[in-house]
This record gives C-alpha cells, sequence and structure tokens, in this order.
C-alpha cells in the first residue's frame, strides 16, 4: 500500500545526491565485479608467471662507539646506506672474483636496519648458491670495512693525543732547563721565578701523564668494538611459498581493481547522469511511475511473478483504454522487447471486446516483421496506420529514443505511456522527451518503469505535473498529464480546472524483493 506523502517544497538540487549515486555504482556492479576479478586473477598470475628471484637474507651485529640509549637510528641508518657504496660492494666482488660492476650489483641487495645495532642484509641471485654466497662476501665486507673504519678513528685520535702529549714534553723539557739554569742564582726575585717554574713542571707532567693515559684508552676500547661487530646470524636461503605468494598478491589485486572499479562506476555515473531511482525518473519525465517491471527471464519464481504482473498491468492499462475513446500508444525508452509484450498483453486483455490493430511505429518495423503466433493482434506498420477503420481499436507503439520523428508520434494516439528503462536515459534526455510530448499535445498517463532498483524506496507519484515538466523560458505550459493531480490549477479561459484523484504508483515486487 502506497501512503500519501506531502509535497516537498522544491528548492535547489543538491550537488551530488548521494542516494542516486550509491545506486547507480550499484547497477554497474559487472563492471566493478569484473575488474575486482580481473585483479584478482592477474595479481594470482604474477604471483605464478613472475615468481621472487632466489633470496639469501643476513644479520649483522654493529657496535658503534657513539652509541646511545636514545639514539632515535641514525647511526644504523648510516650503516644501510654505507652499505650502498661502491667501496663495499666492489669488496664483496672481489672475494667473489665476479666481473660484475659494483653499481650493477648495488641494486640486487638492501640493507635495513631493525634496530639501532642490528643490520639486516637481503641479497638476490641467479641461484640460492650464488644468493648466499653473495650474502656472506657482502657481510664480510661490510664488517671489515666496519672494523677498518673503527681502527683508523682510534688510532687518529690515539696519535693526535700523543701528539699533544709530545709537545707538552718538549714544554716540560724547556722548564726543567731554566730551573737548572735558575738554580744558581740567589735572591727574592728569582726565588718567586723558580716556585713558578715548579709549579708549572707539575702542571706539565700531570698533563703528560693524563694525555698519555687517554690515548692507551682509546686503544684499549677498539678491541672491545670490534669483537661485539659481528655476523650474528648466518646466511640463509629465503623459502617462498607459492600459495601464500599467489593468496596475497591475489587479495592486493582484488583490492586494487575493486577500487578501481568502484571509482570508474562512480565517475560514469556522475558524468552520464542517468536516474535510476522512480522519484527522479518521474521528476524528469513529469509523470508518475505506475507500473514496475523487471527485466530478462530470471528463474522459474521469477517469471511466474513476472507474468502475474504483466497480467494485472494489461488489465489496468485495459481499464484505461475502455474508458476513453481516445487511442493509447506504448512509447518505449531503452526497452524495446518489454514494450512489445506489454502491447501484446494489452491487445490479448482486449481482444474480448472486438478487434484491435497494433501500430508498429518502432525504428524498422520490429513488431510488424516478426512471425505471427496463433491468436495475436493484427499488426501494421506505421506507413499502414491510415487504413485502419475508425471504429476498430486502435494501439500504437513506438519509441522516444533519440533520432526518434517527434511529429509522427501523434499518429500512433494522443495519450501514451512511456515504458522506460532505469538508467537508461540520460536527465537530458528525458526533459527532451516530457518537452516534446507536451509540445505534441500527447497526454502522458503515467510511466511504466523497467528494471527497477529493488532497494528503491523513493516515491515515483507527481502531485504537481505542471511543476514538475521543466521548461524553458517563453514556451507554452504542457497540458497536464494523467500521471498526477492538478490541485485547482486554473484553466486557459480563467477558471479552475477540476481536481482530480493522484494516480497511485502500483508497484510490483522483483524476485529481490519481500513482497511487503
Amino acid at each position: 500500500m502506497t501512503t500519501r506523502t506531502t509535497p516537498e517544497p522544491q528548492g535547489a538540487a543538491p550537488l551530488l545526491d548521494l542516494q542516486s549515486l550509491v545506486v547507480a555504482v550499484r547497477r554497474r556492479r559487472r563492471l566493478w565485479s569484473a575488474m575486482a576479478a580481473l585483479g584478482l586473477v592477474g595479481g594470482t598470475a604474477m604471483a605464478v608467471l613472475m615468481p621472487p628471484p632466489p633470496t639469501a637474507v643476513t644479520k649483522v651485529l654493529v657496535a658503534h662507539q657513539e652509541d646511545q640509549p636514545n639514539d632515535p637510528g641514525t647511526l644504523i641508518r648510516t650503516d644501510a646506506a654505507l652499505l650502498h657504496t661502491t667501496r663495499i660492494a666492489g669488496s664483496a666482488l672481489r672475494s667473489l672474483k665476479s666481473p660484475e660492476k659494483p653499481e650493477d650489483f648495488m641494486k640486487e641487495y638492501e640493507g635495513v636496519g631493525l634496530t639501532n645495532n642490528l643490520l639486516q642484509i637481503d641479497v638476490t641471485g641467479d641461484s640460492d648458491a650464488e644468493a648466499v654466497a653473495r650474502a656472506k662476501a657482502l657481510a664480510d665486507a661490510f664488517v671489515a670495512d666496519h672494523v677498518r673504519r673503527i681502527r683508523e678513528a682510534a688510532d687518529a685520535e690515539a696519535k693526535a693525543l700523543l701528539d699533544q702529549r709530545d709537545r707538552l714534553r718538549d714544554d716540560l723539557a724547556e722548564v726543567n732547563r731554566a730551573i737548572g739554569e735558575g738554580s744558581s742564582a740567589n735572591g727574592p726575585k728569582t726565588s718567586a721565578n723558580m716556585e713558578s717554574l715548579f709549579a708549572r713542571r707539575a702542571e706539565l707532567t700531570s698533563q703528560i701523564s693524563d694525555f698519555g693515559q687517554r690515548a692507551a684508552e682509546a686503544r684499549i676500547g677498539t678491541p672491545h668494538l670490534v669483537a661485539r661487530t659481528q655476523i650474528v646470524d648466518a646466511p640463509r636461503v629465503v623459502r617462498h611459498s607459492l600459495p601464500k605468494a599467489a593468496a596475497t598478491n591475489g587479495g592486493v589485486g582484488l583490492a586494487l581493481g575493486l577500487a578501481l572499479g568502484l571509482a570508474v562506476a562512480a565517475v560514469g555515473a556522475v558524468v552520464a547522469d542517468r536516474p535510476v531511482l522512480r522519484r527522479d525518473i518521474a521528476a524528469h519525465l513529469g509523470a508518475s511511475v505506475i507500473a514496475e517491471l523487471p527485466h530478462g527471464k530470471g528463474g522459474l519464481w521469477r517469471r511466474r511473478r513476472t507474468r502475474a504482473a504483466r497480467a494485472r498491468l494489461a488489465s489496468s492499462l485495459a481499464r484505461t483504454v475502455r474508458g476513453s475513446a481516445e487511442p493509447l500508444s506504448l512509447l518505449e525508452l531503452g526497452s524495446e522487447q518489454s514494450t512489445t509484450t506489454i502491447a501484446l498483453d494489452l491487445a490479448g486483455a482486449l481482444a474480448d471486446e472486438g478487434p484491435v490493430t497494433i501500430v508498429d511505429g518502432l525504428p524498422g518495423g520490429r513488431l510488424a516483421g516478426r512471425r505471427p503466433r496463433p491468436g495475436d493482434p493484427t499488426v501494421l506498420g506505421g506507413d499502414a496506420a491510415a487504413a485502419v477503420p475508425y471504429q476498430e481499436r486502435r494501439l500504437g507503439v513506438g519509441s522516444v529514443a533519440p533520432g526518434t520523428a517527434w511529429t509522427d508520434l501523434h499518429h500512433l494516439g494522443t495519450r501514451t505511456v512511456l515504458v522506460v528503462r532505469a538508467g537508461h536515459g540520460s536527465a537530458a534526455w528525458l526533459h527532451t522527451v516530457a518537452r516534446q510530448l507536451a509540445d505534441q499535445r500527447i497526454a502522458v498517463i503515467g510511466v511504466v518503469l523497467i528494471d527497477p532498483d529493488p532497494r528503491d524506496r523513493t516515491d515515483g507519484t507527481l502531485w504537481d505535473v505542471a511543476q514538475a515538466v521543466p521548461r524553458g523560458r517563453g514556451e507554452r505550459p504542457p497540458r497536464r498529464n494523467g500521471g498526477g493531480a492538478s490541485h485547482g490549477v486554473p484553466a486557459v479561459d480563467g477558471r479552475r480546472g477540476t481536481e482530480r484523484v493522484p494516480m497511485w504508483t502500483t508497484r510490483i515486487p522483483d524476485i529481490d524483493q519481500d513482497g511487503r
């Protein structure tokens, strides 16, 4: 049962209707499902056809003289950067006796700092044995280079301390010589100078001892750092699991394909601007949705429900035809097969009351060219419509797709039912259809929506059709279509028109709906 709603005030349309966007993307599930499946197959195929090269891994414990508990990892990152130098790469290649260039070899390994003092080295090769040998040579070259740099730094520091000690010894020798020369002199002034020289000698002796001790400590600390810098995890081959790699790559490809498919579907829906909700289709066409039919055959249960829905629609349209002497037409937009089926059903429902002739105005005369079945009504082409007797009931079938000859539609019927497939026509074209039918003085009884969205809960009933049909400046207003109710709109002669009962939307449940 349809509940009457209060008409909402008309305002500016939103820049982006999320509900319509979600429905449009969901209707394009074949696109993004196909792209997701393509990403899954592509990722799995990449794992199978392009397996990773043989890889070996080793770990090196690196000791630094400047180690601090609060070090943010700067030292180990420096070691990882030093690993990618031609000096270490060339030393490893020389130990392997390989003619490869260091620049090319650096592209086949990488170093990652796991902690402040633990460096992991990953090396690839043509085989597992070659990868292990390369990892061992590279780790040894790095350890040797690190030890050499530690010793060079210690030797440089010790040499600087010893050089300073030697300069102090020279100063001490000068002080001792001055003391020896002044020991033979007497007098108060000489005594004061001697005290100053003795104090200077004591100070120099203390500094010389301190510099010698610091030089010894600088060299003593080197063996400790050298001993701590070592390979703690011997080079080993990294085993790759093909099922795991295929599952990982397939999952990544599936996610990327799905995301790309959804993005393409969303952008395409926004650019195409093809209404899919019954609310939007009714608003653009200026006529209410009077019935809905699913698209396609579907399963057995769905076919039964579709036949029942078609029978109810044919009975409803038959009552509409009996109540008026004006001919009725069915005009399709993206639903030619459904339109011809509805026309045949309607002709069958009216066959008991007299002969019915279907005038085929479809492009190419497809309905007139089909093979007739027993009990089918007479079908004539659009050119033979004038030969139909006036007393005989006539039913027109045509199209409002792009390229339609609008002036020919009036000969199919002065009243029409639009059979529109959801998401087929753009909003601009729906506006064109509404304006052209209004200009031809063809009253639109309602819209039969084909392939509706099963989750669409919008209202397809228009309460004021005159405001629903878009018109340009200076255009005359269209005739009142039968899809809505005129709420006392003034007529052309100044009298107020009669208020008509609104045409309720008949929702025909689809197989995906619960029928409530």
